[in-house]
């Protein structure tokens, strides 16, 4: 059956569009590729904190006398018996997570999840979207550079090369709108809002036509990549998205959010090859009102610890081949506002979780709250650069093993041990 450009441009444009693809995407991620079934392999979820969470309330440092003093109406009640989710769960006698993540206690108890704090980016800026972009190229302060620090480890390393298996199109996920900056580059990525969305739509008539016209095209930009397309849709496919039930009673939160982690726990189940995904949360900026035990922040870490506590629960077993990694751009002013909020600041906290993960201890040097002690008189100093964990984390959990292609410039100072 003989479809038309002019047909194509109505119909086929709409196709591509439903699943977020481009024809550069197609060109550079499925063309002659072949899509035999995967085996189970190790797998990074990043995750991102935008707008910067204040990591002195989520990994709360009780036992610093000078937090109170910096804090008067915002800090988090130390732990004390009989006070519940009224103030910090108790982590070492020093450190204790915000009340509202309470459901991710239980994965520090049985030694999955590791906090490193006063980590972050060496870079002074208190720009928003200058320290996400410094985050996520991996290289701070320096402005020009293309790609990713993620998209390069896809780029030149990864556990699919060492074992010789097949590529996929669903090598590295993500579960946004656009691809982030972690992630751009040369390496191919996939970037859409559900799998649902992940498919091409019409009726069976135009969809077959459609397909008549990726399998037989000469000139177009299909030629060659439509017949890998459509096997890429059918392996979706057959992971079933719309008839997806949780396993082991996880209750993924109803937000965007939830449904993102639950829909990459899916995408790991299903043995599509997933490697590297990536999905974000907004709403960390909490200049006014940001509360203590309740309010804003208090909101946030309680949508953010239900859907990863439910994420751990829905993979169960497999969990031991993923390591989950969280991340903002930097952290708060050690003192809170004329406003009852926190302005932008620099050392924040990043959780690292997962069956390899040596949890159940704070990682990081802790610096002090003291005025001397602050960095420019005024935030949490950095003790540890984000790209010694980025590092670890790729090179121990992934197998990388060109580590200083991924950070031009920076030699890592030592191990953290986080992983084991």
């Amino acid at each position: 059956m003989t479809m038309h450009r002019r047909y194509f441009v109505k119909s086929g444009a709409l196709a591509l569009a439903t699943m977020g693809l481009s024809p550069s995407f197609l060109r550079r991620t499925v063309f002659g590729m072949q899509l035999p079934a995967v085996a189970k392999g190790k797998v990074l979820v990043c995750l991102f904190q935008r707008g910067a969470a204040d990591a002195l309330n989520v990994v709360v440092p009780f036992g610093d006398r000078s937090y109170y003093a910096l804090r008067p109406n915002i800090a988090i009640p130390a732990p004390l018996r009989g006070q519940g989710t009224a103030a910090a769960l108790d982590l070492d006698g020093f450190f204790g997570l915000h009340p509202s993540l309470a459901p991710l206690k239980p994965l520090w108890d049985r030694g999955l999840l590791a906090p490193i704090h006063a980590v972050g980016s060496p870079s002074s800026t208190r720009s928003h979207f200058d320290a996400q972009d410094y985050m996520e190229s991996g290289t701070p302060d320096v402005k020009g550079t293309q790609d990713g620090w993620l998209n390069r480890y896809l780029a030149t390393s990864g556990t699919c090369e060492a074992q010789s298996c097949a590529p996929t199109p669903f090598r590295a996920v993500s579960m946004t709108q656009q691809t982030p900056r972690m992630l751009e580059g040369n390496a191919p990525v996939v970037a859409m809002n559900s799998l649902e969305e992940f498919s091409v739509k019409g009726s069976g008539d135009q969809i077959t036509r459609l397909e008549a016209l990726y399998r037989t095209g000469s000139a177009d930009v299909v030629q060659g990549a439509g017949k890998d397309m459509f096997e890429a849709v059918k392996m979706l496919k057959s992971a079933n998205p719309t008839q997806y039930a949780p396993a082991n009673g996880a209750e993924y939160p109803k937000t965007p959010f939830g449904n993102h982690l639950r829909q990459i726990a899916q995408l790991i189940k299903s043995n599509v090859g997933l490697e590297v995904a990536f999905a974000d949360i907004g709403g960390w900026d909490t200049h006014v009102n940001q509360g203590a035990v309740q309010g804003l922040l208090s909101q946030r870490l309680d949508e953010f610890a239900k859907s990863i506590a439910a994420f751990t629960a829905d993979l169960g077993d497999r969990m031991e081949d993923v390591v989950v990694l969280t991340m903002s751009e930097f952290g708060r002013m050690a003192r809170q506002n004329g406003t009852g909020g926190t302005d932008h600041g620099h050392a924040g906290a990043m959780f690292a979780i997962g069956g390899s993960v040596k949890g159940g201890k704070v990682y990081g040097r802790w610096p002090g709250l003291a005025p001397e002690q602050l960095y420019e008189g005024r935030d949490l100093a950095l003790t540890t650069d984000f790209r010694s964990v980025f590092a670890e984390v790729v090179r121990t959990h992934l197998g990388a093993t060109r580590v200083e292609a991924l950070f031009p410039g920076f030699a890592p100072n030592g191990r953290l041990g986080l992983l084991g």
